[in-house]
Formats: C-alpha cells, sequence, structure tokens
C-alpha cells in the first residue's frame, strides 16, 4: 500500500482539480448540473482513481486504477475547450488548464509504464 500524497502526479492533479473548481464557479448558473458537473466529475476523478489504485497491494491494479485515472483526464481537455468556446473560460484560464491537463497526462503515461514493467 502507497501513500497517495507522496505521488507528484497526484499532486498535480489534485492542484489541477481545485483550479477547476475555482474556474468553474464564474460558469453560468445554468451550467450547474450540466458543464460544471461533467468537468468536476472528470477532474475528481483523476486523483481519486490514483488514490484508490494506492490502496491495492497488486501492482497490476495499481496499473488499471491509473488507467482509469487517465481517461478522466482525457475527458477534461474537450470540456475545457467547450467552455472556451462558449465563453465560459477567458483564454488565460483555457491555456493554463491545457497546460496542466498535458503535465498531468504525461506523468501519469509514465508512471502507468513504470507500474506495468
Amino acid at each position: 500500500m502507497k501513500d497517495y500524497r507522496k505521488l507528484v502526479v497526484w499532486e498535480k492533479a489534485h492542484k489541477l482539480t481545485l483550479f477547476v473548481y475555482n474556474i468553474t464557479r464564474a460558469f453560468p448558473k445554468e451550467e450547474q448540473y450540466g458543464l460544471i458537473s461533467q468537468i468536476r466529475r472528470a477532474a475528481t476523478s483523476t486523483p481519486t482513481n490514483i488514490a484508490e489504485g494506492c490502496g491495492k497491494n497488486i501492482q497490476t491494479d495499481f496499473a488499471r486504477y491509473l488507467q482509469h485515472a487517465f481517461g478522466s483526464m482525457q475527458e477534461v481537455p474537450y470540456l475545457s475547450f467547450l467552455s472556451f468556446e462558449l465563453k465560459y473560460l477567458d483564454r488565460e484560464d483555457y491555456i493554463t488548464l491545457d497546460k496542466n491537463i498535458s503535465e498531468v497526462k504525461a506523468m501519469l503515461i509514465g508512471l502507468i509504464q513504470k507500474v506495468r514493467k
């Protein structure tokens, strides 16, 4: 069993989730059960799956949870792009979010490869 809080990828995914919550506060209220909920759930699912995977004793289980985390992170770029296109996100927040998403995805890929060896 690993302490997920010691993983840099978990920390970055957690910070990205906090950023998503912060920027979606300004979205229109009619999106509360639509886009806001969807992007928050996708972002939150990533560090959650990393944490849950750390509780597994078998490396293949841990790798599977990391893969789920990566899948969730795959949703966030489209949802952030849609938010930008709908003018709910300004360019600066969109660029920051996109950069952070790319970093988390790259780190997850590296960790998945390491765990599967």
